[in-house]
């Protein structure tokens, strides 16, 4: 595994901030390792895939997850507000850093990745291959 560590700013993106950089780095397969941070915005979409959620204030990442395939990123995420109360979900473009957001990315080396469409998921799903298989 190779590890990419960044560390992103007030106003970036947080979803579209870490497919951009696993796409500069020509990164295939990707995983979140760790990310920690703040945001002032969290746009999430939650689980039955139907409904969103958008909240502007003061948020703390608690959790971040994923995967990264050639930019196509599968992220979850939960932050808490001032009183403690966690939101969570699918992460979405317009989640905005506050202070700062630090992120490890490790970038798989025995295996590569694509999405392909599912018909029992109706979605397009990650298909892991080793390399050299």
């Amino acid at each position: 595994m190779i590890e990419h560590a960044l560390r992103l700013k007030k106003g970036d993106d947080l979803a579209l901030s870490i497919a951009d950089y696993c796409l500069k780095k020509k990164i295939n397969t990707a995983i979140i390792l760790s990310g920690v941070g703040c945001l002032d915005n969290l746009h999430i979409r939650l689980a039955g895939a139907k409904t969103t959620l958008n909240k502007q204030e003061d948020l703390e990442i608690v959790s971040l997850n994923g995967t990264v395939s050639k930019g196509n990123i599968h992220i979850h995420i939960a932050a808490s507000d001032v009183l403690g109360h966690t939101f969570g979900g699918h992460l979405l473009a317009g989640s905005i850093v506050n202070t700062t957001v630090e992120l490890v990315i490790g970038e798989l080396e025995t295996y590569q990745s694509e999405r392909c469409f599912d018909a029992h998921t109706g979605y397009d799903e990650i298909v892991f291959t080793k390399k050299g298989q």
